[in-house]
């Protein structure tokens, strides 16, 4: 499984290396929602992973490897998880730079970075196995739907938890506390039921 990692991450990065920094850019300059978008963003490479492998054919020529479908399927989820936990990383890491160097630019909250990992890990597993099962072309409205769900939760979770000038309802803290319980456990459900049907479905194309 590490080699088809490997093989993913050096296609993404030739080609997608210049829209990365400007994610950065993003991230940088619009505070919490930027980073929150940037770390659901980055879990979404997966698909466009599956995208370069439909159109070289990938899967015909994995069929002559010593690759089991289980690690062809498992690879796209853990390519999905290192990159919006190195998004998020990475996320903490400037946010923390910004804060030491006292440096006048909006930052995000650590807080609604790691609920945007989890949400992103939600993400993968509603829409990964159905890339599996009508291929990343034809899935097209899915991505779109994503993109949707990316845009929203990003702006919703920034206004809950950027911190302005308006006044904090009181029942915010719990729902913080709420959300902090339930979005892991989600994601933690989500994966479990999402694996197997990947399986499956990468299974039935073959």
């Amino acid at each position: 499984m590490k080699a088809l990692i490997q093989k993913d991450v050096y296609v993404l990065w030739k080609q997608m290396r210049i829209f990365l920094f400007v994610m950065l850019v993003i991230m940088v300059g619009n505070g919490t929602f930027g980073s929150v978008f940037v770390v659901i963003w980055c879990a979404m490479l997966p698909y466009t992973a599956l995208a370069y492998d439909e159109r070289c054919k990938w899967d015909q020529m994995a069929a002559m490897m010593p690759y089991a479908p289980r690690d062809i399927v498992l690879s796209k989820y853990v390519l999905g998880w290192l990159c919006a936990g190195g998004a998020g990383a990475f996320t903490l890491a400037v946010q923390a730079a910004i804060r030491a160097f006292h440096l006048p630019l909006e930052i995000g909250s650590p807080f609604a970075v790691l609920m945007s990992f989890c949400a992103s890990v939600c993400v993968l597993a509603i829409t990964l196995p159905l890339m599996f099962r009508f291929s990343v072309e034809r899935g097209r409205m899915v991505m779109f739907l994503a993109i949707f769900l990316v845009c929203g939760g990003a702006g919703a979770l920034a206004s809950l938890v950027a911190p302005d000038s308006k006044p904090v309802p009181g029942n915010l803290p719990a729902l913080l506390s709420m959300a902090a319980v339930l979005v892991p456990a989600a994601a933690a459900v989500l994966t479990a039921v999402s694996i197997p049907l990947s399986l499956r479905f990468y299974a039935a194309r073959q």
